[in-house]
C-alpha cells in the first residue's frame, strides 16, 4: 500500500496493522483489510456516501449482472490502452468494488504485477467490497483530497464519480490515463418518464479536462427487461430517487416486467507531459 496522510500530505509508513506518518498521524488497518483516511473534519455529514440501504439496492441490482455489458467495456478499455508492465491503477467512487475487482482481475491475469485501488467515502460499501474481494486495495476516503502522491497512476477510473481535473493530473503519471463514464443521452428515460413531466435527454457535452486530451470515446446502450425488486434496486442507485414520489414507488412494485433502457458514454483521457500542463505539488 502506498498513501499520503490526509492531515499533513506526508507519506504513510505501515507499522503491524498501522499506518503512520513522520507527524504521528496514525490510521488502523481494519480488520477486513481496508484503511479509513477520511478524518472526521473532512466529513460533510455524521455518515457520508450511499447508506446501507442503497448500498444493498446497488449490490443486488449488480449481482444480477445488467451491468455486466459496462463492467467488460470498461475492462477492455483500461486492457487496451494500458502496457503490458506493471501497472498501479484507481477506481474513484468504486462503491461496493463491483467494476474495481472485474479490473483488478482482468489487469492481473496477462501482467506480472498490477496494483489496484478502491477509494470511496461510503465506509460501508468499502467494508464490503474489502471482504469480498481480496485483489483490490481499498480505502475509505474523499475524491476531492485523494490520498496518494504524484504521478502515482497509470491510470483512473471515474464511473459518475465526482474529482476536479486538477486533483486527477496530480495523481496520475505522464502520459496515463483517465476513464469516465457518464450517462448518455438517452440512459434510464423510462424512469425519468415516471417522475418528470418534462422528459429531457441528458447533456453529453465532454467536461472540461484541463491537463488531458480525449483520445478515444465509446458509447454503450442496451434494453433491460426488470422486475419489480430490480426496477426498484435500480432507481434507489440513481439521483432521481429522491423526486419519486410514493405512487412511483407503487408502479414499480406492481410491475412483474418493466422495460428500460441504459445509454451511457465512456471517454479515454490521456495526460500530457509535464511540459505540457502544469500540475499542483499538493493535494487540492
Amino acid at each position: 500500500m502506498s498513501y499520503l496522510c490526509p492531515l499533513c500530505q506526508q507519506p504513510l509508513l505501515a507499522q503491524q496493522r498501522v499506518l503512520r506518518c513522520e507527524n504521528q498521524h496514525q490510521f488502523d488497518l481494519a480488520k477486513e483489510g481496508y484503511i479509513n483516511l477520511l478524518p472526521v473534519q473532512h466529513k460533510r455529514s455524521k455518515q457520508p456516501g450511499d447508506s446501507a440501504e442503497m448500498m444493498q439496492a446497488r449490490r443486488n441490482f449488480l449481482d444480477a449482472g445488467h451491468y455486466q455489458p459496462l463492467q467488460q467495456r470498461v475492462c477492455d478499455m483500461l486492457d487496451a490502452a494500458l502496457p503490458n508492465s506493471t501497472l498501479s491503477v484507481l477506481d474513484i467512487g468504486c462503491g461496493e468494488g463491483y467494476y474495481t475487482q472485474a479490473v483488478a482481475t482482468r489487469l492481473q491475469e496477462e501482467r506480472e504485477q498490477a496494483l489496484v485501488y478502491g477509494l470511496d467515502v461510503a465506509k460501508i460499501a468499502i467494508r464490503y467490497g474489502a471482504k469480498r474481494y481480496g485483489n483490490v486495495e481499498f480505502c475509505v476516503a474523499s475524491s476531492h483530497r485523494l490520498p496518494f502522491g504524484n504521478n502515482q497512476f497509470d491510470a483512473v477510473l471515474r464511473i459518475y464519480a465526482p474529482c476536479k481535473a486538477a486533483e486527477l493530473a496530480r495523481v496520475v503519471k505522464p502520459q496515463g490515463y483517465v476513464l469516465t463514464v457518464t450517462p448518455g443521452p438517452r440512459h434510464l428515460m423510462q424512469f425519468k418518464a415516471l417522475i418528470y413531466q418534462d422528459v429531457k435527454l441528458h447533456d453529453n457535452t465532454p467536461e472540461e479536462m484541463p491537463g488531458f486530451t480525449l483520445v478515444e470515446e465509446q458509447s454503450l446502450g442496451y434494453s433491460m427487461t426488470l422486475n419489480s425488486e430490480e426496477s426498484a434496486a435500480l432507481l434507489q442507485m440513481t439521483p432521481f430517487a429522491w423526486r419519486a414520489r410514493p405512487e412511483v414507488w407503487g408502479i414499480l412494485a406492481t410491475t412483474t416486467e418493466f422495460a428500460c433502457e441504459t445509454d451511457f458514454t465512456l471517454r479515454l483521457w490521456q495526460r500530457q507531459d509535464d511540459g505540457e500542463t502544469a500540475v499542483s505539488d499538493s493535494p487540492a
